[in-house]
């Protein structure tokens, strides 16, 4: 019987064929010299290693099609992104939200220079606005300023902005919002810290 993840690989990789078929030589040729050049000049280095450049086949899907696949192998990817997000045992979504502060204002490791296991930030004011007080961020992202209080902290919230942060392709699929829980990058319990930062009532992102 096949797993979850083999199932998941089998449509990402048939999706991703189908659409590689679709693009025309020109641009083929583009995305293969830009992806030439970077592992002649990307070196791998600590715990920053070759495999860094290679794209799953979910991520090949969103760039041979320029970040616009077909709308029905979008929701069919999505469907199965969610699937794959490990919710925590304890059915608890919300930690902390000061934890959750400094983690969002930390954009430290996953470079060649940090130890394996070291946890890492999740750098969220590079591309949101978050706190009341932060001067400094980013306009990629939507502006999460207010969200709890804006749309409520209850169940199908937490587990909304939780999903959110572990696996952004499992809400958009072609989002450039990091995988931070399906990559490893943030744990379990940084995750619902964060939650907590953007939906708790206590937290100053709602007052």
């Amino acid at each position: 019987m096949k797993t979850a993840s083999h199932k998941i690989i089998s449509l990402t990789g048939a999706a991703a064929i189908a659409l590689l078929t679709a693009v025309p030589g020109q641009a083929q040729d583009a995305r293969a010299t830009a992806i030439a050049i970077m592992k002649r000049d990307f070196h791998a280095k600590g715990i920053a290693g070759m495999d860094r450049l290679d794209q799953d086949a979910l991520q090949v899907v969103c760039t041979r099609s320029d970040n616009k696949p077909p709308k029905d192998i979008a929701v069919r990817l999505e469907k199965d992104q969610a699937e794959s997000v490990k919710y925590p045992a304890d059915g608890k979504l919300m930690g902390d939200w000061r934890a959750g502060e400094k983690i969002a204002q930390s954009g430290h490791g996953m470079t060649w220079k940090d130890k394996p296991g070291k946890p890492s930030g999740g750098g969220c004011y590079n591309c949101h606005r978050i706190g009341p007080k932060e001067i400094s961020y980013g306009n990629v992202g939507p502006s999460l300023y207010r969200l709890g209080k804006t749309r409520g902290d209850g169940p199908e919230m937490q587990k909304y902005v939780y999903t959110k942060i572990y696996d952004s392709k499992a809400t958009t699929l072609c989002s450039a919002m990091p995988r931070f829980g399906h990559s490893g990058a943030l744990t379990e319990a940084q995750i619902k810290d964060l939650v907590a930062l953007l939906l708790d009532p206590r937290s100053p992102v709602n007052q």
